[in-house]
């Protein structure tokens, strides 16, 4: 009974997708790797390795070759995971029960990879160098946070920014533990968990829908998937590219004048913005400039 109180949670439903989707295999983006890979057309030797010993900000790099390394990342990761979707349709009804847990797997282990690559690309530090196979906690939030930006959460976004204006702050090379676990952004993670809880599950009786039909459902899963990852996968890349964690003027020796504007908190994470607990979880899809905006009535 307890154990299926915990699955009804839409929270804690959520934390386990996110766990599970972490744990299949080519989920997880080796960084140096990955960095590498996405500069060397256009970056020098020494830029690149700087940007893997520091950051891309601290390398330099300007933010347009940033852009341009990550739309190469955003159509790659969202071609494959439309082709995989599609793929994915073709059984039809029949093998609903295996296709829609497996499709919505794949689909969340697609958004992780992009989520870490976009990161990686615009300053944030490791997400998963730790040594164990599972992922801790201040991992989990701040990837609770970037699922919440892609689909388009008005207290992700400013946590978002609040995790990236301590560790600017801090000239720091990992995540603000604390903060993410205990106080100043812990109650926003748990409030978009249980949001992003609620929004799988209509997703995934949309992609039962749309699978009904043999190679039909191909065709309708494969386009679903493409027109929704692309977008998600362009508004964190938005909101990441717009904090000061990847303005390229960021270096170790400046970092008494870093910060992001509008983002309050301390790095010790000992208290909590409430008006950032209390912020609507608000939809950006329409909002020309990536932010959010209030919501019509």
């Amino acid at each position: 009974m307890a154990k299926s109180k915990v699955m009804e949670n839409p929270e804690s439903r959520f934390s386990a997708v996110l766990a599970s989707a972490a744990g299949l295999p080519g989920v997880r983006i080796n960084r140096e790797a990955y960095l590498r890979k996405a500069l060397a057309r256009y970056c020098s030797e020494e830029d690149i390795r700087r940007a893997v010993e520091e950051s891309p900000a601290a390398a330099g790099i300007p933010l347009d070759v940033l852009d341009r390394a990550a739309d190469d990342s955003i159509g790659y990761e969202t071609a494959k995971a439309s082709a995989l979707s599609a793929a994915a349709g073709i059984p039809g009804f029949i093998a609903l029960p295996a296709t829609v847990p497996a499709d919505m797997a794949q689909y969340f282990g697609h958004m992780l990879r992009i989520a870490q690559k976009l990161a990686y690309l615009y300053s944030w530090p490791d997400l998963f160098s730790g040594d164990g196979d599972g992922v801790d906690d201040a991992t989990k939030g701040v990837l609770t946070l970037f699922f919440g930006v892609m689909f388009g959460t008005q207290s992700a976004n400013a946590a978002v920014g609040q995790v990236a204006s301590m560790m600017s702050k801090e000239v720091a090379k990992k995540l603000p533990q604390k903060a993410l676990t205990q106080g100043v952004v812990y109650p926003i993670v748990k409030k978009v968990a249980g949001y992003l809880g609620v929004q799988m599950t209509k997703q995934t009786f949309a992609k039962t829908v749309s699978k009904a039909i043999p190679v039909v459902g191909a065709v309708v899963s494969g386009g679903l998937t493409f027109a929704t990852y692309r977008p998600m996968a362009r508004r964190l890349k938005k909101h990441l590219a717009g904090l000061e964690l990847t303005n390229p003027t960021h270096r170790a020796a400046d970092a008494g004048h870093a910060g992001h504007a509008g983002h309050a908190g301390h790095a010790d994470g000992e208290f909590v913005d409430a008006e950032l607990v209390d912020a609507e979880l608000v939809d950006v899809h329409d909002s020309p400039t990536g932010r959010a905006e209030p919501a019509s009535t």
